[in-house]
């Protein structure tokens, strides 16, 4: 597993940390109240970057600015940030708070005009978020999803100045049922993009295996709220 960074997420709705079971928002687990804190125990256990998620901003139900912005101000770790960011303004704003990079989805899917131009305004800040369910691309905060070929995407996307790319297995998402390995070598195959990998991972074996499929970073979530493996462990690989 050497080389393969290891990033816990921290996925925020009504201003708590919670993770989705599959992108279903009707039974969200609580973890904790405060992301922030969470944040904070990541950044002391080890974790160089943290990915995180404005569920409420992703599917348009309002956001949790506030609390993205105070962990933003945390001054030992780097922050990706997702969850619907859809316009240039939103961009400019995130990196000017002091996010390190930004997560594009939905945009860079239906709106590639504005995703090209982020790109290239902001080279090596941007990553596109390629959310497959059942081999097509999820939007909306996934809850719908869109009539494009994914090979189609990513060779557009491979084409810009982006910091990588972050493939999430929706099918596999909050099971810890192990990665969808053969999803995620075909994604590789088809670009040279830095590639991150989330979905159904639950312990340093799996970790291995994505590794070994051609990710060079791994997204965590619920296999470290329930304790299946913890930050320290996946981190020491």
């Amino acid at each position: 597993m050497s080389g393969v960074v290891v990033i816990p997420a921290i996925d925020i709705l009504g201003g708590r940390c919670v993770r989705l079971t599959q992108g279903d928002y009707s039974h969200p687990k609580v973890y904790a109240d405060d992301p922030v804190e969470v944040a904070g125990i990541f950044a002391a256990a080890g974790a160089q970057r943290v990915h995180v998620v404005d569920l409420d901003a992703a599917r348009g139900s309002g956001d949790n600015r506030s609390v993205v912005t105070a962990m933003l101000r945390h001054p030992k770790i780097k922050l990706q940030v997702a969850g619907g960011v859809r316009s240039m303004e939103a961009v400019d704003t995130l990196l000017e708070s002091g996010a390190d990079w930004v997560v594009m989805g939905t945009a860079a899917v239906q709106n590639p005009g504005l995703f090209e131009r982020c790109a290239r305004r902001h080279p090596a800040r941007v990553l596109a978020a390629l959310d497959i369910r059942e081999g097509k691309a999820a939007v909306g905060g996934w809850m719908h999803t869109a009539p494009v070929l994914v090979g189609a995407l990513v060779g557009r996307w491979d084409a810009l100045p982006l910091a990588g790319m972050i493939l999430t297995c929706i099918d596999r998402d909050g099971t810890m049922s192990g990665p969808d390995v053969e999803t995620l070598a075909r994604v590789r195959r088809m670009t040279g993009l830095e590639l991150q990998y989330s979905g159904g991972i639950s312990s340093v074996e799996d970790i291995s295996r994505v590794a070994g499929a051609g990710a060079q970073a791994v997204v965590l979530g619920k296999a470290l709220y329930e304790g299946r493996i913890t930050l320290e462990q996946a981190l020491a690989g």
